[in-house]
């Protein structure tokens, strides 16, 4: 039977290649995307379904649920990828310098719009026979990477992006302790050129897509509630795991 996937901002970057590289081993892949041309568009090239959705706005959230649960009656893999750094100044400053606005505005995509989706979604999620859920996360948000004063992390200062996936992963956390029947990952793409960063990564789309996908189809066995980095990919336990 073929398995169902919906993926969060999967019109570019990350979000896009994972849809590519899940379409390619045969999942029905449902491509969701706040914009709707931007969207169709990308799902049209992929081959995969679009679905309105925006992760900041609960009534679009529960249509997509809707239509999901009208069309197919199930959802083996949700994929919570879409995600922002930040569009004011502040977010990118000193700690001193940052607004709460700044704050707020990151953590209603990465934090608030994972729980709404994940929640609205459980249902079809608990309909099929071994869901996943992989929330895209980042190594910037493991506090024990960020203050090793030995680690390429610490001079990384900052306040709503990292704090995000900091809470990002507690999220993942908690979702796995209560949901024993559902595997629940979070997964570190690493350091990619997107968007997000004003394409300055040193790893491309694709790389960062590797794990996420490794997790969502179970290609390697890991235990839940972790985040997994791209060592995730042999399959050994331990090995990979990024700590909290």
């Amino acid at each position: 039977m073929t398995q169902i996937a919906l993926i969060t901002g999967s019109n570019k970057g990350i979000g896009y290649e994972t849809a590519r590289l899940l379409v390619e081993r045969g999942f029905a892949v449902l491509a969701a995307a706040r914009d709707t041309t931007r969207g169709r568009q990308a799902a049209d090239a992929l081959g995969a379904t679009f679905v309105q959705l925006d992760v900041t706005d609960d009534a679009s959230i529960q249509r997509a649920a809707a239509a999901v649960q009208a069309e197919y009656g199930h959802l083996d893999v949700l994929i919570n990828n879409a995600g922002l750094i930040g569009d004011h100044a502040e977010a990118r400053g000193l700690p001193s310098g940052t607004t709460r606005e700044a704050v707020r505005q990151v953590f209603e995509t990465n934090v608030f719009g994972v729980i709404s989706v994940t929640n609205a979604f459980l249902p079809l999620l608990r309909e099929a026979s071994a869901a996943r859920i992989v929330n895209v996360s980042s190594e910037v948000g493991s506090i024990a990477s960020t203050t090793d004063p030995s680690g390429p992390l610490y001079q990384l200062v900052g306040i709503p992006y990292p704090t995000s996936k900091t809470a990002l992963n507690m999220v993942t956390a908690m979702y796995a302790k209560e949901l024993t029947e559902i595997d629940v990952f979070a997964a570190n793409p690493g350091y990619c050129a997107t968007d997000l960063n004003g394409h300055a990564g040193y790893r491309t789309p694709s790389q960062g897509a590797e794990v996420v996908v490794a997790l969502a189809t179970g290609e390697v066995e890991v235990p839940s509630g972790k985040l997994w980095g791209d060592l995730a990919l042999l399959g050994k336990e331990g090995d990979g795991v990024i700590p909290w």
